[in-house]
């Protein structure tokens, strides 16, 4: 293969935010609204290779055996520019990427596709970059990136700039055995992404003071964590994913990715443990998928009971995952 030595194969794994990012204090660099919180999900993941070569004359993209579309190539792109300049590089990619999950639905593909090509880039180019600075880089294609590169449960700290927005692992994927149970309601690719959905989230009346009043929520929910207290969690998961939902859905325009089946999903969930004891909350990122997070011990009944709500909800299930790492070349 020509240019074999700029050649590099990398995986990352989904991340499932527990408290959320939504909106940019600056849209160019990505530099998010507030930290956020959030745990990988070994069981989803995105696989990609990126070959550099100073042969070719423009950038590719395939995605899961297909030639992209110009959208998802011209974001790649623009991310590979971004890398070129900050690398030190003039060469093109060849970029081809598979994920084992639906793409576009609420899922945080984005988060995985844009962790692994970030890693793979650096590392074709024979680069060696530190786990924070590779988690800046990775912010700059897809912010969520950023928590898909460190392992277990992650906090992205907002910065102040470039530099000081990166992520880091609070607790490896052994510390807490938390399952999340994914409801999918629909696979179909949403039809505004979140890209333009913080573009848009400082029109809601309500962004402020969910910014204002999200710090608290996250030290709750990081304490939770590091204490392994599920009561201590779930109620706050769930308010702060309402927050985020009330922003969109007061946005102009407004944004609206429940479906009824999520709002079935979120209301039994929430019945199950608040009646029945069953330990488990519900999240949404921004799509209409129900992450259903519960403690191992309990995920059987929860998945059993997600499957017998509706024959149309498809089930997906996941322990913590590890952080972005490179494969063997294919």
């Amino acid at each position: 293969m020509p240019n074999s030595k700029y050649i590099a194969r990398a995986r990352a794994h989904s991340n499932i935010a527990f408290i959320k990012y939504w909106g940019n204090r600056d849209d160019a660099l990505r530099l998010p609204a507030n930290s956020s919180l959030s745990m990988n999900l070994a069981a989803l993941h995105s696989t990609t290779t990126v070959e550099w070569s100073e042969e070719r004359s423009a950038d590719s993209l395939t995605i899961n055996d297909a030639e992209a579309g110009a959208a998802a190539l011209e974001r790649v792109r623009a991310h590979l520019n971004l890398l070129r300049e900050r690398l030190g590089t003039s060469m093109f990619a060849r970029v081809e990427s598979s994920n084992n999950f639906p793409m576009g639905a609420g899922i945080a593909s984005s988060a995985s596709a844009f962790a692994a090509l970030t890693l793979a880039a650096v590392a074709a180019l024979g680069v060696e970059v530190p786990q924070r600075q590779l988690s800046t880089l990775a912010r700059l294609g897809s912010g969520s990136a950023s928590r898909s590169i460190p392992g277990g449960f992650v906090e992205w700290l907002a910065g102040d700039f470039h530099e000081t927005s990166y992520a880091e692992s609070i607790a490896e994927r052994e510390h807490w055995d938390l399952v999340d149970i994914i409801a999918i309601v629909s696979r179909r690719h949403k039809r505004v992404g979140s890209s333009a959905g913080h573009r848009t989230a400082d029109t809601s009346v309500l962004q402020s003071a969910r910014v204002e009043t999200v710090d608290e929520r996250l030290r709750k929910v990081k304490g939770a964590i590091m204490n392994r207290d599920f009561s201590a969690l779930a109620g706050i998961v769930e308010a702060d994913s309402n927050l985020m939902h009330a922003v969109m859905m007061t946005s102009d325009p407004a944004l609206f990715y429940w479906l009824p089946l999520s709002l079935a999903v979120m209301q039994a969930a929430r019945r199950w443990r608040l009646e029945e004891g069953l330990r488990v909350c519900y999240t949404l990122d921004a799509g209409p998928n129900v992450h259903c997070i519960c403690v191992a011990a309990d995920a059987e009944r929860v998945a059993g009971r997600l499957a017998a709500l509706s024959p149309d909800i498809e089930i997906v299930r996941s322990g913590p995952g590890p952080g972005a790492f490179l494969l063997p070349r294919a």
